[in-house]
């Protein structure tokens, strides 16, 4: 059993359900604590899943049978959850958008950093097969010298305007919610970003409910990214170089095929399936780190959140989206 990695989950969401449902299909895991602001809200969680339930966050954090910690709360709590479990020890896989802007960020990572504690941000997607896929035809040269990205993201949400994704109390809007996959991704294959441009529509609550931006980047080549709440995008990812284009299909983020599409008129669709419902391969990374006595993943490093984080920033900026994060971190949008 020593192999056995023992995981809390903080928060009772719909997306702290799915990673317990992820966990029954990753090697040497086990749910051994959920922390609730309730007890009773816990309770009927581990009924599900199993583990012990915790009536609260701070009990769930100081619980001695717990190695990692997920932090699976709405985007405003993150800095201080995260906070609390570094602060007991606990290595943390935190849900993405990783906190509300880069300041927050900025003080997770270094606390991390001062307890040589793993922290990572949950970006599924940079541990998907389908990813890996791309980047090895890409890196074979393929489809010669890639020079643009282009990811789109998008539904049409269906909710009043008091639901977490149009509340700006709760962090609402598509840059944070969707923006960020695209965002991601594009990084990833393209590199660092040296400059950003974005319009956006802003909805009667005050975030944004579609945005569009494009990004330059450091190394060479452009990418250009959307997201919306608004409408059912086609969500497919296109990396394009000289010789033809590689295409993540329908719902990127959770591709199943990836098509090559070459110039010479050649192309063929390759199988990329995942474990269980994709976020196993994210919980893999993160035990093979703290086991490894790693603080960061090389797949998603403190750096990579901290530009992500930087890049948002920058995008809210110019499309006039305030938190009242910003106003607690002395930011200006």
């Amino acid at each position: 059993m020593t192999d056995v990695v023992r995981w809390g989950i903080l928060g009772t969401g719909k997306i702290a359900r799915a990673f317990a449902n992820a966990l029954k299909d990753t090697p040497n895991a086990v749910l051994a604590g959920v922390g609730s602001r309730g007890l009773e809200s816990a309770k009927t969680f581990t009924d599900e899943f199993g583990g012990t339930a915790y009536g609260s966050y701070e009990a769930l954090a100081q619980a001695g049978d717990i190695d990692l910690v997920y932090v699976g709360t709405p985007h405003p709590a993150h800095v201080d959850n995260v906070r609390l479990a570094l602060n007991a020890g606990k290595g943390v896989l935190c849900e993405k958008p990783f906190t509300m802007n880069r300041s927050e960020a900025e003080e997770l990572v270094q606390l991390a950093r001062s307890k040589r504690l793993f922290l990572m941000e949950a970006m599924w997607t940079r541990f998907m097969p389908a990813l890996a896929e791309v980047r090895r035809v890409v890196d074979s040269g393929e489809i010669g010298k890639v020079t643009q990205v282009i990811a789109d993201l998008g539904f049409k949400a269906d909710f009043g305007h008091e639901h977490r994704v149009f509340n700006p109390v709760l962090g609402g809007g598509a840059l944070l919610d969707l923006g960020i996959y695209p965002l991601s991704i594009a990084v990833a294959l393209l590199g660092p970003v040296a400059s950003v441009a974005a319009q956006a529509e802003i909805g009667p609550t005050g975030v944004d409910e579609q945005t569009g931006f494009v990004l330059r980047h450091v190394n060479g080549g452009m990418s250009v990214c959307s997201c919306s709440l608004r409408a059912r995008l086609p969500s497919e990812l296109t990396i394009a170089g000289e010789k033809g284009h590689v295409r993540m299909n329908t719902m990127f983020h959770r591709a199943q095929t990836v098509t090559v599409a070459r110039a010479d008129g050649i192309s063929r669709t390759v199988p990329t399936p995942f474990l269980g419902n994709g976020y196993v391969h994210e919980a893999i990374e993160a035990q093979r780190c703290w086991q490894a006595g790693l603080i960061e993943s090389p797949g998603m490093t403190h750096e990579d959140t901290l530009a992500l984080m930087g890049v948002m920033d920058e995008v809210r900026r110019q499309i006039g989206v305030h938190y009242e994060a910003d106003n607690q971190q002395g930011e200006k949008p």
